[in-house]
């Protein structure tokens, strides 16, 4: 039994990690006043990259960095669309969605000899378990603590979005331009830079998230990696009601449905592989829908800088 406990809580870490850090993302964009459901699509991009760049680099590091480099310019590519030309922020974001794996196929068929997913990671490549050495094999605590380095690194970005937005200047900043952005105006806030910084960092977290896919839970990039996180991520983000703390609940919840999933998967064949596939977005979606309350997102969210309210 313990051991079972201690499976399902390892898994609902590894599987939750990128929904984290794109769910982040997400709070720190909207918090400026950006929505940005572009989110899967700059996972996408993040997936692919750091695939790409850590197979021929022959470091994971390199290509998880790459991965949050290559995000971030969509990021930016949003930021010019909607803060600088004012454009929907919706339309915007489908548009990032479908360029985003667009554009991640067409390279991978440039690199990899017409195929639309990267060739596999060595397991030496792939991002490390730093904690592998000190526990025995098939233990609770081996079961719990010893996976990627990218579940750590997502529950300290947890921590380090929190103290950027509610312990900082530009935290500050960054949500009173989503609240009120003429009265931030007025006191000498640049609007438009604040919300580029934000929107950009929501890319290169989404970046990252897709990379923890790809080069941790994953060994390659290949299609339907993603399959529809991203916006598992915006949900989460809602749920949490434009919070950090908030929305790493609903991430854990998202990585418990998948942990089941798995769980069940190798307990029993009595149910149907279709309705397994289902469960873990079944799950999420009654508890948003059930529990989640009233969510009130920032005042100017989604509104230009500028736009009369």
């Amino acid at each position: 039994m313990w051991l079972s406990i201690a499976f399902l809580i390892g898994q609902t870490m590894m599987y939750a990690s990128p929904i984290i850090f794109t769910s982040l993302g997400g709070t720190m964009s909207e918090n400026s006043g950006v929505v940005n459901i572009g989110l899967e699509g700059m996972m996408v991009v993040g997936a692919f990259t750091a695939a790409t760049v850590g197979f021929y680099s022959g470091n994971p590091w390199i290509g998880f960095l790459a991965a949050g480099v290559a995000a971030g310019s969509f990021g930016l590519l949003h930021a010019v669309a909607c803060v600088t030309f004012n454009a929907d922020h919706v339309v915007s974001g489908i548009a990032i969605n479908f360029l985003g794996p667009g554009l991640s196929y067409f390279v991978s068929r440039l690199v990899f000899d017409g195929a639309t997913q990267t060739r596999s990671l060595d397991l030496a490549n792939k991002i490390p378990r730093p904690l592998d050495p000190l526990f025995g094999s098939n233990t609770f605590f081996e079961l719990v603590l010893n996976r990627y380095a990218t579940a750590y690194l997502a529950l300290i970005m947890v921590a380090v979005v929190w103290f950027l937005l509610y312990r900082t200047k530009i935290g500050l900043r960054i949500r009173s331009v989503g609240q009120h952005p003429e009265a931030a105006d007025t006191l000498g806030i640049h609007v438009r830079r604040v919300r580029y910084f934000a929107v950009i960092g929501s890319g290169v977290l989404a970046g990252f998230g897709g990379a923890t896919l790809s080069i941790a839970i994953v060994s390659q990039f290949r299609p339907g990696l993603i399959s529809g996180q991203g916006f598992i991520a915006l949900a989460a983000m809602i749920f949490g009601k434009w919070k950090p703390q908030g929305a790493v609940l609903a991430c854990l919840l998202f990585g418990f449905s998948q942990a089941l999933v798995v769980f069940l998967g190798l307990r029993t064949q009595a149910i149907p592989t279709q309705i397994m596939s289902m469960l873990p977005y079944l799950i999420t979606l009654f508890v948003l829908v059930g529990f989640v309350g009233k969510a009130v997102a920032p005042k100017a969210l989604g509104r230009a800088f500028g736009e009369d309210a």
